[in-house]
Parts: C-alpha cells; sequence; structure tokens
C-alpha cells in the first residue's frame, strides 16, 4: 500500500489511528515500525462510537489549516470519511482514497482517485520479457469489461477526438478517473490502460514515436464503422 501512495506524492505524516490498549492490534507493531508510520492512541471511549474517526478528520483538519501536505490519502472502506474528503478537496487539496471493494460509493466518488485493496499487488519477474507478459496479460479481475465501461470509455473519447477521431489516451485516462474516481486498468486485470483498450475491440490504438526521442505517444479511437 506504502509503494502505491508513493506513486502520486511522498508521503510525510504518516499516521494510523485506533485503540492500540487493544490486544487484537498487537500485530501491527511490526508493520509500523518498518514504514514509520505513527499509531496514534485513541481510547474507545463509548461502545458502538469509532472515537478513531473523530480523531483522524480533526487531525486531518488541523494539517490542512498547517500548510504541510499537498494532498491527502485516506485509508477506509468507511463512508463516514465523505464529508472530510469533500471538505479538503474544497480546500484545493488532491484526495486520494484506499478501501476495499466494499466501499460505499458516496466515499468513492468524493475523492479524486480511489483505489481498490484488492488490486494493489506486485508481481515478481526475473526478465524483461516476463515483465513484458506480466504488464499485458489479465489478470484476476474485481470488474467486468461490461457496457457501461466500454461507453465510458467512448464517451471520453468522443469529448476529446480530433478531427479524425484520435485521441491522446493520456488525457482520455485522466478525463475517465475524473468521472469515475474508482477507475483503474487493474480493476479489469491489466497493469496499464493501452492493453486494456487494445482487449476491446470496439477501439483502435495508435503508438507515434517522437522526433529525437524513444517516448511513445499513444493515441486511441472508436474504430470506424465499415
Amino acid at each position: 500500500m506504502m509503494e502505491e501512495i508513493a506513486k502520486y506524492g511522498t508521503p510525510t505524516l504518516k499516521r494510523i489511528y485506533g485503540d492500540w490498549t487493544q490486544p487484537t492490534l498487537n500485530g501491527w507493531k511490526k508493520v509500523l515500525l518498518e514504514n514509520a508510520i505513527t499509531p496514534i492512541q485513541q481510547y474507545s471511549y463509548t461502545t458502538g462510537k469509532n472515537s478513531s474517526d473523530s480523531a483522524l478528520i480533526i487531525d486531518a483538519m488541523d494539517i490542512l489549516y498547517s500548510e504541510k501536505a499537498d494532498g491527502f490519502c485516506i485509508v477506509s472502506s468507511d463512508s463516514d470519511f465523505t464529508r472530510l474528503a469533500t471538505r479538503l478537496r474544497e480546500a484545493g487539496m488532491k484526495v486520494f482514497g484506499i478501501g476495499q471493494k466494499k466501499t460505499p460509493t458516496p466515499f468513492i466518488v468524493a475523492c479524486d482517485k480511489f483505489i481498490y485493496l484488492e488490486i494493489i499487488a506486485t508481481p515478481i519477474v526475473e526478465t524483461a520479457e516476463e515483465t513484458k507478459k506480466v504488464k499485458e496479460a489479465p489478470k484476476e479481475t474485481i470488474h467486468k469489461i461490461n457496457k457501461e465501461v466500454v461507453n465510458l470509455i467512448a464517451s471520453s473519447i468522443v469529448d476529446l477526438e480530433d478531427e479524425d477521431g484520435w485521441a491522446f489516451l493520456g488525457e482520455v485516462g485522466s478525463l475517465i478517473m475524473k468521472k469515475h474516481p474508482d477507475f483503474d486498468p487493474r480493476n479489469y486485470g491489466f497493469a496499464k490502460l493501452t492493453p486494456l483498450m487494445r482487449a476491446i475491440n470496439k477501439f483502435e490504438v495508435n503508438e507515434k514515436v517522437m522526433d529525437n526521442s524513444r517516448k511513445k505517444q499513444v493515441f486511441v479511437r472508436i474504430k470506424p464503422k465499415k
């Protein structure tokens, strides 16, 4: 999870909330030490009330007003943090959410990007060829490529296409994520957006090598009707 967060920025204030007097949390000690995460003690004052949630919200607002952060990552599958995520974004902060597939939709859409815990996994490979195969081959999925997904991608391409119907794939991906913060190619078994596009017969992918550079620009369009 920390490796996933590092893709979007450098985590500096790392805190985890709970009643650390409870024996059920003893197993976290090694993990916290290895990742330099600070445990915040929050006693369970009343049965049935989650005081840790309140402590997290208060600390998040303190950090916001201290202007020591450019963004926040909230790791939770609880919709109680929906208003917090919304408020942080209203203040101009980037908000990333990480949680299980069961996470309620309101919290998901309140984030700039939401990542399911179920897709966070790093395959171990030994050669460049094996790495390519891992990136291209579909893996176990938590969502299926259905009509709604295809329509989402198609409408985003239409929003950005030029006179020939081509759209820059990077911009397409950014627009899709704005529409659906939990969109991620890994949800459908693909490491990247390009192989996902290739797997959908409705779309055509074109890679262009930039002049005097080895970098490639990838464009996509809806296949013209014959």
